[in-house]
């Protein structure tokens, strides 16, 4: 088998493993929170990083939920990552945010975060800070779900089917579910407009 054949093999066996109810969960919870007025704080590092700037655009565009990530901003990041330390550098935005009760966080990570191996600590401090605030927190993780699994309250994690691709996957699986989301009937308020423009066509 080649490497495409076996890589889209491990993709469809991941679709074939995923967990529906986690991710349905995770959209009652999104829309509770925009029925209150709440924000959500989406945060990853790497290309989760990415994948969060990305995901603000359609939870805000196509939901109308009220999307933030601190990796918008480079200038504040990388400040706060030079004066103060890479550790604390979530928590810190989401104090200076003034999250509470209403809000939630939303992780995309591949391990979802681990103090004792040194591994995204940030997300770690972030969390412990959304926790002491009251927040909700949600998640799209890979491997066992790491400490986001452990607090979060509905965390979706990409199953494993081949541990030397579990970065790709996982991270292309962010993209999976958050586009899952946000075409969700309980959240979309606005078409997309390739969607859009066909239908227009069609009439």
């Amino acid at each position: 088998m080649s490497h495409a054949a076996q890589y889209f093999h491990e993709a469809r066996r991941i679709t074939e493993q995923m967990d529906c109810e986690m991710i349905e969960r995770i959209a009652e919870g999104l829309a509770e929170l925009r029925a209150r007025g709440g924000r959500l704080f989406l945060l990853g590092v790497g290309g989760s990083a990415a994948n969060c700037s990305h995901a603000v655009n359609d939870f805000r565009k196509l939901c109308g939920i009220e999307a933030y990530t601190p990796v918008d901003n480079v200038s504040e990041l990388t400040a706060r990552t030079n004066d103060e330390g890479w550790e604390t550098v979530f928590a810190a935005w989401l104090k200076v945010s003034r999250a509470g009760s209403n809000d939630a966080v939303f992780i995309f990570s591949v391990g979802g975060g681990d103090a004792e191996k040194n591994i995204s600590v940030n997300l770690v401090r972030a969390l412990d800070e959304a926790k002491r605030r009251g927040l909700k927190v949600y998640g799209v993780v890979g491997r066992q779900g790491g400490y986001t699994k452990q607090v979060g309250d509905a965390v979706v994690v990409i199953p494993t089917v081949n541990a030397a691709h579990v970065t790709p996957h996982t991270e292309s699986f962010h993209a999976v579910v958050w586009h899952c989301l946000v075409s969700h009937p309980k959240l979309q308020i606005a078409g997309t407009k390739w969607e859009s423009t066909v239908k227009a066509s069609a009439v």
